[in-house]
């Protein structure tokens, strides 16, 4: 018996849950970097206190071997939580009660990421930032794989699928907004409330509990599906019976899948150097405040809305393939142009050649946030056709995993990157209240009056305490600029290209047309 196709009210509540986990990856992927590993204060501007080593080993930032490992662990973590969904029966369903494990212990962990146990460097702080990334990336999985899942159970039908695809990828746009507030919401509480007579803990408070009223937004978002949607009522699914190491097997086979995986790979690697850079885009290369971000995303974001109804009438129309490579050879120019950003030679004024990458990235940005859900969910279908096995979790976790590890590897690079063109003095003695691509010079009788350790050269008191002490010494004046930090910035575009390059290549071999024809001629028997 067929299933009731779900109501639009519903279809609307299965995308709130979208913008709830949303809102929580784009805080990482915005604020994580910046966070530990901040560029340098403008002359005037409150410092921002250092909270760990800027670099690891072999030349690789702490904080990007540190994100590395959480996606890494968060990657493999996916086809385990997606075969235990296909696999799972209760009398909720396979995929809601992973829903409602994973949606408050994710928003908990992802707050407690910024809240290190102390306001300077310390082992201490790494230790427990990757601890919560770890647990936060764990029930991140276990809600989101099998949230996607749901995608070609919910939509009984291509157009239905790509109903939903759009719907999702609204409110995944809308959570980036969000999330980018951040820098407004922490200014606000900044100049209401006084948590620390240091300007610099000052912001730093300020900061962790904007995050934190981002992550309660989050969390009660993404129980909407959980209350709202009676899975066994509107899903066409059964539990797969196949074991872990040959639904893998079998999905890794599929040439289809894996073209569209290893090509997801490579444009996930340029899309989070993008989305990573984009504050250091506007500090460090537009010279402009922080807070642009936030206009930026909006506009960009509100001008990708526009194109919705336009990309979903263009994959009717010439196809998902054709529409996508449209969206990449778009972001393959804006990444090389990102490189010429806040040059002298630009006639432009640096706000508005903010706007205008925004508002080219908001076409691509619009395509690639609706189409590959749906070509996902046609190869599944197919998949599930011929072989009578539906692992649709499989295949959004493998997805996922790919992803993920792009993810990883940008984070990684871009952490790196960014490093290039420091000296090698600059990149290891930072003062200890301050940090970022190019640092400030800090009077000298404030470094004489932080007492080391003998033996492991740690400071033993507190320099926010010191702070307090030396309120005078420690206010933040750029008076000397050390060279370096903005070559890094640049690179990271034509980086970029090379890899949405590769993901035209890749995605160029995925046969559309034949998947469709397949899926219809099976449903026609």
């Amino acid at each position: 018996m067929q299933k009731p196709s779900l109501p639009f009210g519903k279809q609307i509540s299965y995308a709130v849950g979208q913008l709830g986990w949303s809102t929580l990856i784009n805080i990482i992927g915005l604020h994580q970097v910046y966070f530990y590993l901040p560029p340098a204060p403008k002359l005037g501007e409150d410092c921002f206190p250092d909270l760990i080593e800027k670099m690891a080993f072999w030349g690789l930032s702490t904080i990007g071997v540190v994100a590395a490992v959480g996606r890494l662990w968060d990657a493999v973590t996916d086809p385990v939580v997606a075969n235990a969904s296909d696999r799972f029966q209760s009398r909720f369903g396979r995929r809601i009660p992973f829903l409602a494990l994973g949606g408050i212990p994710a928003a908990v962990f992802c707050w407690l990421i910024f809240v290190p146990p102390h306001s300077y460097v310390s082992s201490y702080n790494l230790i427990w930032m990757t601890g919560f990334m770890i647990l936060f990336y764990l029930f991140l999985t276990v809600y989101v794989t099998p949230y996607f899942a749901l995608i070609p159970e919910l939509g009984h039908t291509p157009n239905e699928r790509l109903n939903l695809s759009t719907y999702i990828s609204v409110t995944y746009a809308l959570g980036i907004i969000i999330a980018s507030t951040e820098p407004m919401i922490a200014g606000l509480l900044k100049s209401s409330f006084s948590y620390s007579a240091d300007p610099a803990i000052q912001s730093l408070i300020s900061r962790q509990y904007a995050l934190g009223i981002l992550c309660v937004f989050a969390a009660v978002c993404m129980y909407f599906p959980v209350f709202s949607i009676r899975e066994k009522t509107y899903c066409e699914s059964e539990a797969s019976g196949v074991p872990f190491r040959e639904a893998v097997r079998l999905t890794f086979k599929n040439k289809n899948f894996l073209y569209f995986a290893l090509s997801d790979l490579c444009y996930f690697l340029a899309l989070t150097i993008l989305t990573t850079g984009i504050s250091y885009y506007v500090t460090v290369l537009l010279a402009l405040e922080r807070e642009f971000v936030t206009q930026l995303l909006t506009v960009m974001l509100l001008v990708s809305f526009a194109f919705y109804p336009v990309v979903n009438m263009m994959a009717k129309r010439i196809g998902k393939k054709k529409t996508v490579l449209i969206g990449f050879y778009i972001f393959l120019g804006l990444f090389l142009s990102i490189f010429f950003l806040g040059k002298d030679s630009l006639p432009l004024a640096p706000h508005l050649q903010g706007y205008m990458i925004v508002a080219v990235a908001a076409i691509p940005i619009a395509i690639l946030g609706i189409l590959p859900n749906a070509i996902l969910a046609d190869i599944a279908e197919l998949d599930s056709l011929k072989t009578g096995s539906r692992r649709e979790g499989l295949f959004y976790a493998s997805r996922t995993f790919m992803q993920k590890l792009g993810q990883t590897l940008a984070v990684l690079i871009f952490s790196s990157v960014i490093l290039v063109g420091l000296d090698s003095e600059s990149g290891k003695k930072v003062s200890p209240n301050v940090t970022g691509i190019i640092a400030p010079s800090v009077p000298d009788n404030l470094s004489k009056e932080i007492p080391k350790n003998s033996e492991s050269g740690v400071s033993e008191k507190n320099p926010a305490e010191i702070g307090k002490n030396n309120s005078e010494n420690i206010v933040c004046k750029v008076e000397e600029e050390e060279s370096g930090g903005e070559l890094g910035v640049r690179l990271t575009g034509p980086l970029a290209s090379g890899f949405c390059l590769l993901a035209i290549f890749l995605f160029g071999k995925y046969r559309e047309e034949e998947t469709l024809e397949e899926i219809a001629k099976i449903r026609d028997k």
